[in-house]
């Protein structure tokens, strides 16, 4: 268990790199926690499913692309108020389709070589992953 003694929230997150290595952010909707914050698609590995296949799910429900193949970045855990979650974060090159916001959320292409993304606010959980994925491309 976690510092906290609370209940682990297992989440796969996707970063999207295009041939111009930007990646893709995008925002939460309404009615979730965190609405209006900025962040790397995914969520939550349903019972029975490999991060993978969670990948493929979340990123065709809310994207509306079909992913072909992934590479494991790193795993990262953060305490929210609402949730604990660890994050099996991957990048993806591979996918089918041009990305849309399904769930009406904004999307934005991202330069890897800013020092910061052009949106805000982030969620607090993908700061982290955005310099792991920097440092692997250096």
């Amino acid at each position: 268990m976690n510092e906290a003694n609370r209940p682990v929230t297992v989440v796969a997150a996707g970063i999207l790199l295009d041939s111009e290595n930007r990646y893709l952010l995008g925002q939460r909707p309404e009615g979730k926690p965190y609405a209006g914050y900025w962040e790397v698609p995914g969520g939550k590995v349903e019972k029975g499913e490999t991060v993978f296949q969670a990948l493929q799910r979340e990123l065709q429900e809310e994207l509306g692309i079909d992913v072909q193949s992934s590479e494991e970045l790193t795993v990262l855990e953060h305490d929210y108020p609402h949730a604990y979650v660890r994050l099996y974060v991957s990048i993806i090159r591979d996918w089918k389709g041009a990305p849309i916001g399904r769930e009406g959320q904004a999307l934005s292409w991202e330069s890897i070589g800013a020092d910061a993304p052009s949106v805000s606010p982030l969620l607090p959980a993908a700061w982290p992953m955005l310099e792991c994925l920097r440092r692997s491309l250096t």
